[in-house]
């Protein structure tokens, strides 16, 4: 019989992984002069971390996301999806467009932790949690499961560096229900903050509740809420294609 001599220590792998994506973002910035050019890097770091250690019912990628009337949001740096219910994820000349009901989350990625870039991920969740998304029936071995009546988007925002003042706390708290950010991370402020009592249905009380921290374990504690804030919502509800088939929009 083997005796197993050692614990993994997930904190530790965490910690770990800190370490090399803050050394990577913070090389980028150093490095790549052209804003677009390091807000590109930035964002495909993230979105490799998210896609390595997320379950992997989730995809997550920069996308456009669009509804069946043919509404369309801002481009989003990073949209965590759901592709089960979802037959079609659309790819044009290196630009994906996904459609509302698959979209779980969706995040900015900035250099800095700060007012005008709250601010600025906040426009683009609300320019998500506009669009329509439709809700169908889903056949099973029993029967039919009734539709589903679709979570609220989950919206939040990843820098490399900065920390959240007095203000900008009090904006979060505050935000109307379209603008709200449900969770963020500086890695080299060291600095998470998340709303956890927030409900993925029901209205939602204001001031909200905001749990804002600084110490090293800003990405573990980061990751660990998205994925509880995941699993609250569940599944995103099935796409229903003739919406789609039938809406004024074109399909792209």
């Amino acid at each position: 019989m083997v005796k197993v001599s050692k614990k993994v220590n997930t904190k530790e792998i965490f910690r770990g992984l800190q370490s090399q994506m803050e050394a990577k973002l913070t090389f980028n910035r150093n490095i790549i002069s052209h804003p677009t050019s390091k807000g590109t890097a930035s964002e495909l770091e993230w979105t490799e971390m998210l896609s390595t250690y997320l379950p992997k019912r989730y995809c997550a990628d920069s996308a456009f996301v669009m509804d069946a009337n043919g509404n369309i949001s801002e481009q989003i740096d990073i949209v965590i999806f759901d592709r089960q219910y979802s037959p079609f994820i659309l790819r044009q000349n290196g630009v994906t467009y996904i459609p509302a009901e698959s979209v779980y989350a969706v995040i900015e990625v900035k250099q800095e932790l700060n007012k005008a870039n709250i601010e600025y991920a906040q426009k683009k969740a609300a320019s998500v949690r506009k669009l329509s998304r439709t809700s169908a029936p889903i056949p099973h071995a029993g029967g039919v499961f009734d539709p589903k009546k679709p979570a609220r988007i989950l919206a939040g925002i990843l820098t490399v560096d900065g920390t959240l003042s007095l203000e900008v706390q009090e904006k979060l708290a505050n935000a109307g229900d379209g603008r709200v950010l449900n969770f963020g991370c500086s890695l080299a402020g060291k600095t998470y903050f998340s709303l956890p009592k927030l409900h993925p249905w029901d209205q939602n009380s204001r001031p909200y509740e905001i749990v804002n921290k600084t110490d090293d374990n800003s990405l573990v504690n980061f990751f660990m809420n998205l994925v509880a804030e995941l699993q609250k919502v569940g599944t995103v509800p099935a796409i229903e294609i003739e919406a789609y088939l039938k809406g004024e929009g074109e399909l792209i």
